[in-house]
């Protein structure tokens, strides 16, 4: 019995079994869901998702979008908790950089300001 709760409680989960998890080194900045820092409408990202406060989401530059952070990829990033999703893509000027989404929380995102960090993004193994 105990060796059954043992290999339950062990056991790898769907994502540590689907996913390897590939390590980069990227600037990262925050931004917002409010008008003076976005074309357009604030909530709306470039995939057409719809962006609302207390989502775990970043947008890429779009050479990342190469390596493999496409729309709704999974991404760990050093310092934060959690599996954020690639939601939105940068500009075509910005180079090797995400954008942490932070609502509408402006003194965060500027607090936060920019940064060189690591992270990590789930690819999905191949099933061969």
């Amino acid at each position: 019995m105990l060796v059954l709760i043992f290999l339950i409680c062990c056991r790898p989960r769907p994502a540590e079994k689907e996913f390897d998890w590939i390590e980069l080194s990227v600037t990262a900045s925050a931004y917002n869901s409010v008008s003076w820092q976005t074309s357009g409408q604030p909530n709306l990202a470039a995939w057409g998702d719809t962006l609302k406060p207390g989502m775990r989401c970043i947008a890429v530059s779009r050479d990342l979008i190469s390596k493999g952070l496409r729309h709704n990829t999974m991404v760990k990033i050093e310092g934060l908790e959690g599996v954020y999703l690639v939601k939105d893509k940068m500009h075509r000027r910005w180079i090797n950089r995400i954008d942490i989404y932070m609502g509408k929380d402006v003194k965060r995102a500027r607090e936060w300001g920019k940064q060189k960090l690591k992270i990590q993004y789930a690819v999905k193994r191949d099933s061969l």
